[in-house]
């Protein structure tokens, strides 16, 4: 208690009195402002995490406020207490039934006063913390409005935190319990409130009527599309996310474009349906203008035809209609084009211009529509852009655990009775009493099977959810059209509660009104995930956001999910962690929340999965090279944030770079020769990761001088200041850029396994290329009719990637970013070490020359670690870490003067297990305080002295990444990613396996 008043202490004389104090910074008074990552939403989630009870006293509150912060309130350990009004008739019926379905809060509710609070009370034992201000609780007070709320902390015993107890008690003595007959009261009392729904659609009202006009993203799409007409080309795709009007987009195209006769086709009559009236009112044209070529209707000759593809594509129809009856197509849902049918109709007609329109343009049937489309995309509007800029609704995920019995918990191997048992059906109807809408729900529950479907339905029929019976149909593709839109039409006017299906509502089938989706089946495909996400976010009236309830159960492609939700698809398994635990709302403030049991099924099947192994490679090259038309460059994968180009070049000892990997893969003839396969496995290796840029901006600058082009270190240092003033131009940081371009910064079998060959050399004050660098480089003519087999491409491709890299995850700096992960090598490069000792670092080491000691921490030791390498390092708090030296060590040793003196910079770097790899979070720069000697055990029950202090970081810890660090070891499983590359290096000829290797928690420190 002693040492938390202490830190309390501190972080408020931080905050009142002087900001040069060393403070925790955990209880800070703090001005949150729904900026960058200062949101009211990550913070209410923090302190729900750590609080024993919480009072919120708020005037407003909204389904989707409480649907934002819905998985913390249900799992929260405590009881809260959520006081709100009738004040002004704000709060709708439906958001306090809400309320009644939390089961730990006691709701109250002002109903004679006037309650204007907006305030966020939580108790954590000895103190209290605060948030009072302006939000309210609504998702966007929470997310993304213009707010400010006060963040304060005292001691229980302070007087501000009597007062915040005292006005909780007032309003408690004010306000009445929450009941479902005072809602109902309040319903009918409750004076009629005007909704005015928004469409994101822009709309001209004039005398002469309604003209729709494109919004802020078909604007640009438009521009590009002409763009791509006006140079002569005949053909485009525009790839639109579901739920963003892209039939309204193609209408505003037709409108545009002002072709004479258009025919659009689509796969399904009720498609056609809805384009048609959509163009009617774009083109404001009426009925006698539009023709339909389905069914018995062969209305071909009027100037707008609506198709579908089986009536128009059989051959003795498309025999009856002339190639050039039409100036320009449409096809909608373009990604089928695949087919035979859209071949041939495609075939047959010769249009002045046809426009494809699809929200999943990536296939896996071997038909290229990127090809058909001639490589043409003028415009994408992807998910996140569109809800970014609010053309959909923001969703709340919710990954819950599926049901878990005796026998085990439901999986891939688990049969229909298993899907279908009395329990599994109780938890789901538990599930959506939890987590759907109090009232109001209008949901399509996902499943793996049509039989498991119409079970479910029939089975969840008999229960009841939020006091009444579950309204539930089952379709799948054996019901008729007609059965379909029956039931589609109940779903909207609110005679049923929820569809059940397989897939049919995967795409074409619109039902705005939808607000919550179900998966009840495992994640196969990340544009499935998406597909059917994506069936709940139109915009509707009184729609305000969609909840998703993911049931995860044992599944193998869990790991799906994380790069569903995130859209990191970089391989890179520590960066889609993080972004999934990344606290701050997603697009559009969207949240993103598991349950304890579920999260786990996450990381465990990410562990598992196989996401850069060959096989993964291949496939990302291929998806790539499908949407370009030509064999990808690195810089290719990260501007289409597809595989990161690092995990591209490091496959195995025999394919270390990028061309090599093409070779092997026998997208290319031609290997590399030895030589060139040294330098760009260097490159690769060394620098791609843009973590510092000098090294690749002097090649920069050296190359564009020619074979014998020279640099002074005056004109190298003002390149480095015109790519950016926050790089150390120091004579320490050009002698580091140095030995590591001649390789001398690197052990001997180092700069053996790089050719031993420099890249760079430098003579007093001027830096050259290495001579067998620039003989190969300048062999190969700048436009080398196949780059992929030049040497010079795969050079500047390396550099141009490395630097994106640097600017867009490291600022254009070269120093440690907190939160991001480094190795040993990259500390011992970032810090200026003469030479990489990596392999003697283990836990610490200080550098003589530099005054640098980085510090490297495993948290959780496995199990069979030997006691004498068994150091007990703990965090005390965000802000402090107990930490021990190597073992035989005293108050006097040698080695510990720097560290305990001050006299050397220390760099704290933490990870949670050694299955997570080489790599380790920065957490910053520390000082050394507290140390005293200590005895630990040893390997034969004797005991061994080492040194204990503590480590106070300059920053603390972002709460999200403490978590991770701190919580119980994940698994005990083998990491996957050292798995794949040992059974890689199994495979490969004259491996040698090396016996009793020790892990980083069993390396001395």
């Amino acid at each position: 208690m002693k040492s938390a008043l202490s830190s309390l202490q501190r972080d408020l004389e931080y905050g009142f009195i002087d900001e040069t104090v060393l403070a925790n910074k955990l209880e800070n008074p703090e001005l949150i402002t729904n900026s960058d990552s200062n949101s009211m939403y990550e913070a209410l989630k923090n302190e729900l995490e750590f609080a024993d009870s919480y009072v919120f006293s708020v005037a407003f509150v909204t389904a989707d406020g409480i649907g934002a912060l819905k998985q913390q309130l249900i799992e929260f350990q405590g009881r809260g207490t959520i006081i709100t009004s009738s004040y002004q008739d704000f709060n709708e019926p439906a958001a306090l039934r809400e309320l009644l379905t939390l089961e730990n809060v006691d709701a109250y509710v002002m109903a004679d006063y006037v309650h204007h609070a907006k305030g966020y009370i939580f108790s954590h034992g000895d103190h209290v913390t605060a948030l009072v201000g302006s939000s309210n609780l609504t998702r966007y007070a929470l997310t993304e409005n213009q707010e400010w709320n006060i963040r304060v902390s005292s001691h229980r015993n302070g007087n501000i935190a009597m007062q915040f107890h005292d006005g909780v008690v007032k309003h408690i003595e004010k306000a009445i319990p929450l009941t479902e007959e005072w809602i109902r009261q309040y319903e009918q009392r409750r004076a009629t409130r005007t909704i005015v729904f928004t469409e994101t659609q822009p709309l001209e009202v004039s005398p002469e009527g309604e003209k729709i006009l494109p919004n802020l993203m078909q604007v640009e799409a438009l521009e590009q599309l002409q763009q791509v007409v006006d140079s002569g080309e005949k053909r485009a795709l525009i790839i639109s996310a579901t739920g963003t009007g892209k039939t309204i987009l193609a209408a505003l195209a037709t409108r545009q474009l002002k072709p004479m006769r258009t025919l659009f086709i689509a796969h399904r009559e009720q498609i056609l349906k809805k384009a048609a009236e959509e163009f009617s009112r774009v083109l404001e044209i009426d009925e006698s203008q539009i023709g339909f070529y389905v069914g018995q209707r062969r209305e071909v000759h009027k100037p707008l035809v609506f198709a579908t593809i089986q009536s128009l594509s059989r051959k003795e129809n498309l025999a009856e209609i002339s190639p050039l009856q039409f100036d320009m197509i449409i096809i909608d849902e373009v990604h089928r084009s695949g087919a035979e049918s859209y071949r041939s109709v495609l075939n047959h007609f010769r249009p002045q211009f046809a426009l494809g329109l699809t929200a999943t343009p990536e296939r896996t049937d071997g038909f290229n529509v990127f090809e058909l489309f001639e490589y043409n995309v003028p415009y994408e509007i992807r998910l996140e852009g569109a809800l970014e800029n609010r053309m959909l609704v923001p969703f709340d995920y919710y990954g819950i655990a599926d049901y878990e019995s005796a026998q085990g918990s439901i999986g891939d191997k688990s049969k229909l009775k298993d899907l279908t048992a009395d329990s599994r059906v109780d938890h789901i109807a538990d599930a959506l009493q939890k987590y759907s809408f109090a009232e109001g729900t209008k949901g399509l529950v996902f499943c793996s099977s049509n039989e498991e479907s119409r079970i479910l339905a029939e089975s969840l029929s008999t229960r009841e959810v939020h006091g009444r019976r579950l309204r539930t149909r089952s379709l799948s593709g054996a019901d008729t059209v007609e059965e379909r839109e029956t039931v589609v039409a109940q779903l909207e006017n609110g005679e049923l509660d929820y569809i059940f299906t397989v897939d049919i509502f995967n795409e074409g089938i619109d039902i705005p009104s939808v607000n919550v989706i179900v998966l009840l089946r495992s994640t196969e495909s990340s544009i499935i995930f998406t597909q059917q996400l994506g069936r709940g976010l139109r915009k509707s009236a009184g729609k305000h956001s969609l909840r998703v309830i993911d049931f995860i159960g044992n599944y193998a492609n869990n790991y799906l999910i994380a790069i569903a939700l995130t859209g990191n698809r970089s391989g890179h398994k520590p960066k889609i962690l993080d972004d999934v635990n990344d606290p701050r709302p997603k697009a559009g403030a969207s949240t993103v929340s598991f349950d304890r049991v579920s999260a786990n099924r996450i990381l465990e099947s990410l562990r598992k999965a196989r996401i850069t192994g060959v096989k993964a490679k291949r496939e990302s090259i291929a998806e790539l090279k499908y949407r370009l038309g030509r064999i990808p460059r690195l810089i290719d994968f990260f501007h289409h944030e597809l595989l990161d180009p690092t995990v591209l070049c490091a496959t195995d000892q025999y394919t270390r770079n990028y061309w090599a990997l093409l070779h092997k893969l026998k997208e290319v003839d031609v290997a590399p020769s030895p030589d060139e396969d040294g330098f760009l496995s260097f490159i690769a290796a060394e620098l791609l990761n843009g973590k510092r840029p000098q090294e690749l901006l002097l090649l920069n600058e050296l190359l564009k001088r020619g074979p014998q082009g020279k640099v002074s270190a005056d004109e190298y240092s003002t390149a480095l200041n015109e790519y950016s003033s926050n790089l150390d131009t120091s004579n320490t940081v050009l002698r580091s850029v140095e030995l590591v371009l001649n390789l001398h910064w690197f052990q001997d079998t180092t700069a053996e396994r790089y050719g031993g060959r420099p890249l760079v050399v430098r003579v007093d004050d001027i830096f050259r290329l290495g001579n067998r660098f620039a003989e190969l480089y300048y062999s190969y003519d700048a436009d080398h009719p196949h780059p992929a087999t030049s040497f010079r491409s795969h050079v500047d491709d390396l550099i141009e990637t490395g630097l994106h890299i640097n600017r867009r995850q490291y600022a254009r700096a070269d120093s440690f970013v907190r939160g991001k992960t480094y190795t040993r090598k990259d500390a011992a490069r970032l810090l200026n070490w003469q030479r990489n000792r990596e392999s003697t670092i283990y836990g610490y080491a200080v550098d003589a020359a530099t005054h640098t000691c980085p510090i490297f921490v495993t948290y959780h030791k496995d199990a069979d670690v030997v006691a004498s390498h068994r150091y007990e390092d703990t965090f005390i708090d965000q802000s402090t870490m107990q930490w021990f030296s190597r073992n035989n060590r005293t108050l006097e040793s040698k080695e510990l003067q720097p560290i305990l003196n001050g006299s050397a910079e220390l760099h704290l770097f933490v990870k949670r297990e050694d299955a997570d790899g080489l790599e380790f979070y920065y957490l910053g720069q520390a000082k050394a305080t507290h140390a005293k000697e200590r005895h630990m055990p040893g390997n034969n029950n004797d005991l061994l002295d080492v040194v204990v202090m503590n480590l106070t970081l300059d920053e603390p810890v972002a709460p999200q990444l403490f978590k991770a660090l701190t919580a119980n070891k994940r698994s005990s499983l083998e990491d996957s990613t050292n798995a794949e590359k040992n059974a890689e290096l199994h495979r490969s000829p004259g491996h040698v396996v090396r016996k009793n290797a020790k892990k980083d928690s069993e390396l001395p420190k």
